[in-house]
């Protein structure tokens, strides 16, 4: 099954390079082959998230890794909820459900439970599967096509900034391209038919910062993400955002050792770098420039409230003080959510909110430890 589904969406693919002239920038790539209806990646029903390879699953996401996860950022959602006079949470790309769920069971532990949960996810199979996650929370749980004209309440995002499809600018012979997909000339060997290929061409595009060094460079640009959070921001009129992804600021995502990009694939829990094989069959993401979401949200009248690592964000939100609740054998998966070798320094924590949302306040994950000033 899961090879035929491959096989039509490369179909599908070949048709649109034959439509586009035999070539496609890989943000277009990226977005056929993750969200195509039906055949890319998140659009099928293949497992996807899961903490065990055995489960069918392809990667491990914090809420799966723990639920203190999520209980601990239900304290901040409470607090931010509590300072700008919301009482809906938005939850954009809620993989399992996991994290909802974990969310939710905070906020009624603390007594909050008028509180509405709204979801905004692209791919239906991955709906059916948060509604049997989130079955007992009822009507309190609405899942969202599309974002209304004007909303308002607390926006949660875990590892949705990295899968924002991205274009790929190379730098070889000190000449900038943007990489793109081609199909393979005809004749040429491949186990994967019809194969695709990397075709560079020649670009006015840059990355937003100079690259150190005369080196052949290859990197991504974020033109999506920072367009997701413009669109935020013409729609959103009250409330804070907190995303949680993994990433650098901008002086480390382009530093001139960096010269392969960040580009990854997952698949059965290990990784490999070609996007081009396995279509549809694997995750495709690539790390995030908090950076350009950072100036992304500011320049659209958006102030950042806050940047940390996630390991020193769970803990100012208190997750020492729910640890003593958590079962020793769930405590090593607890540590992981923290430790700098393991999710709590690769992972960073970005909040911002509307102006009239900004003022007063301080959210708790950045009490200490702060490093905006980094961004």
């Amino acid at each position: 099954m899961s090879s035929d589904l491959s096989e039509k969406l490369k179909a599908h693919i070949v048709r649109e390079l034959e439509i586009s002239g035999g070539w496609l920038s890989f943000d277009r790539f990226m977005a056929l082959a993750l969200y195509q209806p039906g055949l890319g990646y998140y659009a099928n029903d293949s497992v996807k998230f899961g903490s065990m390879p055995g489960s069918g699953s392809d990667f491990v996401t914090a809420p799966e890794l723990s639920p203190w996860f999520g209980r601990t950022l239900g304290r901040q959602v409470a607090q931010a909820l509590a300072a700008t006079g919301c009482l809906e949470v938005w939850e954009f790309g809620a993989g399992s459900g996991a994290l909802a769920q974990q969310i939710l069971t905070q906020l009624d532990a603390m007594g909050h439970r008028e509180v509405r949960y709204r979801i905004v996810d692209l791919s239906g199979t991955l709906r059916t599967r948060q509604q049997q996650t989130l079955a007992a929370f009822g009507d309190r749980v609405e899942w969202i096509d599309r974002l209304p004209q004007r909303f308002e309440g607390v926006i949660v995002g875990n590892e949705v900034l990295d899968a924002m499809p991205v274009q790929l600018l190379q730098r070889r012979g000190g000449i900038w391209f943007e990489r793109g997909v081609a199909l393979a000339p005809p004749g040429q060997p491949s186990a994967d038919s019809p194969a695709f290929v990397w075709e560079d061409r020649p670009t006015a595009l840059r990355p937003p910062c100079e690259i150190e060094g005369p080196h052949d460079y290859l990197t991504e640009i974020h033109p999506q993400a920072e367009a997701f959070v413009r669109t935020l921001a013409e729609r959103w009129t009250r409330g804070a955002a907190f995303f949680i992804d993994y990433g650098f600021p901008e002086s480390e995502y382009y530093h001139p050792q960096r010269h392969m990009g960040t580009l990854i694939c997952h698949r059965s829990h290990k990784t490999d770098h070609d996007p081009l094989t396995e279509v549809g069959l694997k995750d495709i993401t690539a790390h995030v420039n908090f950076t350009g979401v950072a100036l992304a949200a500011q320049d659209a009248g958006l102030p950042v409230l806050g940047y940390t690592s996630q390991g020193r964000f769970l803990i100012n939100a208190g997750l020492i003080e729910l640890a003593g609740e958590v079962p020793v054998a769930q405590r090593a998966n607890l540590a992981k959510l923290v430790n700098e070798h393991e999710m709590g320094e690769l992972f960073k924590v970005l909040a911002f909110a509307p102006a009239a949302s900004a003022e007063g306040w301080i959210p708790l994950g950045f009490t200490a430890g702060d490093r905006s000033h980094t961004l």
